[in-house]
């Protein structure tokens, strides 16, 4: 597909022909699709309807349309590096102080060094993915209209199950709209009422913030003759209630950098809704355990509230869970340890990391979340970018099970992708009450992030030591490489300016950088072919 997909949000028209990972597209979104089987046949049938949403769920774990690699969904960059967790999970971790990357390949070492400009291509597959995944949620939730579901006579006993599928879409998109808000702050904008071939006009940040939370809240009230979305824990993996909650609470919390105001309390408000009993997570007794192969089976799923499912055997690529397999793979840390049959040596984390468990040079012996830390022979300073030595190894999710055997096929892993699990919530919760929001207890908080230090056998923080610091801190040690990073720091008003790690800004000991770095470029590209989109400040 010709990258002139993002013009156009409004247009994916996405039949699925029909497989749940390999839908069929043209190489002109402003053309009819070319499908073996017309949407009118596709989505007269809630068996394909099922299918076509699986395609959105891939979207986020697959680059193409038949993996590993050979047809992909977007071009201009290697298939690779196209996938959407792969290049989202670089600009929220190789841009700070959780991560660095050796590979010197196009316009990467920018990214690495916060350097990037608007022609960065590792910044245009983000953007393109973010609204790829938009395109396909629009196209689906067209398509499965009440009135298209009855022009097309779908059983009446089906109906509610479709509607459901369709609020699943509309969640999903609104998760990619929450990404481009983050990332970009706002961009092209489209929903199914837009007519096909119609340029999108641009949405800036807060006005997309609050069209996603109308969108969640909408969803939210949907009753179960209108579509509502599953019940918590209801099927592994769907995009559901506790999805939506955890996705208010992420946009609430960060609410102030997107419009200015606090929003504090709402954060709270919906961060409890995913804590209630009621909902039925629980922290994995094992750390370890949430970044492994079986973490789909094990006490791991009662934690994970949102995960990008791989399997070795039915989702192949060379992003995703392959990339964060292979890529911190090498020297000490062997493939053999990590299930895969090599690794690539390119990953490594920085002082910065390693620093916040009390020593730059070893692990922690009470602390079970660095044990993944990996040491021997590696420079325990980050030197030379592009020496794989030069930094500790993180040995973080691996293709072996909690019982150490390896996953189904030891080149593409079966270990999902944690986007959304408890912990966070927890630490969420925590960090609205030190900021002042209403709806929850101090003493809570305490607990909450306690619950959390317990399971990796870490002593226990007293209420005057729990401030905003030590919850940035602690957010960092418990969900690093995780894809939360730059995001916090943004919040937390230090990604910039005032705390500097290994490279940032170009220079070994780290600098300052440009204030307006805490977004990213609309690419050139998209502005070229769209004249209705604006530059953000600085580039």
């Amino acid at each position: 597909m010709q990258r002139n997909f993002t013009r156009t949000l409004g247009i994916m028209a996405m039949a699925a022909g029909i497989s749940a990972l390999a839908p069929s597209c043209t190489k002109d979104l402003n053309q009819s699709p070319d499908y073996a089987a017309s949407s009118n046949v596709v989505y007269a049938d809630p068996a394909q309807i099922q299918q076509v949403l699986a395609r959105l769920y891939a979207t986020f774990a697959v680059s193409g349309q038949q993996g590993p690699a050979g047809n992909p969904d977007i071009s201009g960059i290697d298939e690779g590096f196209s996938n959407y967790i792969r290049q989202y999970w670089q600009l929220q971790e190789i841009t700070t102080d959780e991560a660095v990357i050796g590979w010197n390949d196009g316009t990467l070492p920018q990214v690495n060094t916060l350097q990037w400009n608007a022609d960065n291509e590792f910044v245009r597959a983000t953007y393109d993915r973010v609204f790829y995944e938009v395109g396909l949620c629009n196209e689906f939730i067209r398509q499965t209209s009440d009135a298209n579901l009855s022009s097309r006579g779908i059983p009446a006993a089906s109906l509610n199950t479709v509607r459901t599928y369709r609020s699943e879409a509309r969640l999903l998109r609104a998760l990619s709209y929450w990404h481009a808000i983050d990332l970009f702050g706002g961009g092209p904008f489209a929903t199914e009422t837009d007519a096909i071939g119609t340029t999108p006009q641009y949405k800036k940040g807060a006005d997309m913030f609050a069209y996603v939370e109308s969108e969640l809240k909408a969803l939210d009230a949907l009753d179960d003759n209108s579509g509502a979305l599953l019940a918590p824990k209801a099927v592994y993996a769907r995009a559901d209630k506790a999805v939506l909650w955890t996705l208010l609470t992420k946009l609430y919390l960060n609410a102030k950098v997107y419009t200015g105001t606090d929003r504090s309390t709402d954060a709270i408000t919906y961060a409890n809704k995913v804590l209630a009993a009621s909902s039925g997570y629980s922290l994995s007794p094992s750390y370890a355990n949430l970044f492994l192969a079986d973490n789909n089976t094990t006490d791991a799923r009662n934690e994970i509230i949102f995960p990008i499912t791989f399997d070795g055997t039915r989702t192949q690529t060379y992003g995703g869970m392959t990339y964060l397999v292979h890529a911190p793979n090498g020297r000490a840390y062997t493939a053999a340890q990590a299930g895969i049959d090599g690794g690539w040596s390119g990953l490594r984390t920085k002082p910065a990391l390693t620093g916040l468990f009390g020593s730059t040079t070893a692990r922690n012996p009470n602390d079970a979340r660095s044990q993944l830390f990996v040491f021997q022979g590696q420079n325990p300073r980050v030197d030379t970018l592009g020496q794989f030595s030069s930094g500790p190894l993180i040995a973080k999710y691996r293709n072996v099970t909690s019982t150490g055997a390896p996953g189904s096929n030891v080149t593409f892993p079966d270990t999902d992708f944690p986007m959304f699990r408890l912990a966070d919530v927890m630490l969420m919760y925590a960090e609205a009450v030190l900021r002042g929001g209403s709806g929850g207890s101090a003493t809570q908080a305490l607990a909450y992030v306690n619950q959390i230090r317990a399971r990796a056998g870490a002593s226990a923080t007293t209420a005057g030591a729990l401030t905003l610091s030590s919850i940035l801190d602690e957010r960092a040690r418990e969900l690093f490489w995780e894809g939360h990073r730059r995001t916090d720091l943004i919040r937390f008003g230090v990604y910039t300016t005032g705390y500097n790690w290994a490279f940032k800004g170009g220079v070994q000991a780290g600098k300052d950088v440009e204030t307006f770095r805490t977004l990213f470029p609309i690419p050139n590209t998209d502005r070229v072919a769209n004249p209705n989109l604006p530059q953000n400040p600085g580039y």
